[in-house]
């Protein structure tokens, strides 16, 4: 009789083991319970400095259109192209070297500006060659998009791109069909692009102070990983009652394959 309510405490105790918690699911928690609070944020973001191949998109308008056509590229065998396929054409890509060719004005360094600075450096260039102050020249510098891939415990996986100037990591995990049960969300691991390489990061998205982490929101060309649970590896369910499930047929299993062995006997 002792023997069996071992064996049934062994089997709750795996059951409750096993099973993803709510916790492990629940996104952003507070430590306490409360109606309404306010979260401060610790400091801005950083503005994202260039690098290596991003795409960006760049136009200028003044009122001396004649000229303001020399500068803003036109595609002439790909004017059925868009979205996507015309920023590819039309855009200026961030070369190995850490510079893009404009039409007129030739390499502009900008690896490791922001898009800003390479505004102010366009604008400065056409005012001393180009144009005069009455011209009113409006220099327009943006990223073509935040392109980002995510893979692993995720509902859609694959490369995607929001044109967008910020994303935070919530959104994107939102655009890609949110994280699976089986994925952890404890540990997501970003892999970012620096001037120098790559580093990698990690992100607890179940805590609140995760708004407040570097990582949180999105740059340019970031790979996201979604880990699995160690769940997931066991293959025992997700739920207490799938564990239990599982155990059960285990454990008749077993059973048949004793009581078989014995009459064999």
């Amino acid at each position: 009789m002792k023997s069996t309510y071992l064996l049934v405490l062994l089997v709750v105790m795996v059951c409750f083991a096993s099973c993803i918690s709510i916790k492990q699911l629940t996104y952003l928690q507070e430590p306490e319970v409360a109606d309404d609070s306010l979260i401060s944020i610790r400091k801005m973001q950083e503005p994202y400095r260039l690098q290596v191949n991003d795409l960006l998109s760049i136009r200028v308008k003044a009122l001396d259109q004649e000229t303001v056509g020399i500068f803003n590229p036109i595609s002439d065998s790909n004017l059925n192209a868009t979205g996507e396929e015309k920023l590819y054409y039309d855009g200026f890509v961030v070369d190995p070297h850490g510079n893009i060719r404009i039409p007129s004005l030739g390499e502009i360094a900008v690896l490791g500006h922001t898009v800003e600075e390479v505004r102010k450096v366009i604008e400065e260039r056409l005012m001393r060659d180009y144009f005069k102050e009455e011209a009113n020249v409006f220099v327009t510098v943006k990223l073509a998009g935040i392109r980002y891939t995510i893979n692993g415990e995720i509902g859609g996986p694959g490369s995607k791109i929001i044109y967008r100037d910020q994303l935070s990591i919530m959104e994107a995990i939102a655009n890609s069909g949110d994280i699976t049960l089986t994925g952890d969300r404890t540990n997501v691991v970003i892999i970012r692009q620096y001037p120098l390489g790559q580093k990698v990061h990690h992100i607890d998205l179940t805590q609140i102070d995760a708004m407040n982490s570097p990582y949180y929101y999105v740059k340019p060309n970031d790979l996201i990983l979604i880990n699995p649970l160690p769940q997931k590896s066991i293959g025992s369910g997700t739920t207490g009652l799938q564990s239990f499930t599982t155990i059960l047929s285990v454990l008749t299993a077993l059973t048949t394959t004793v009581l078989l062995f014995i009459s064999l006997k």
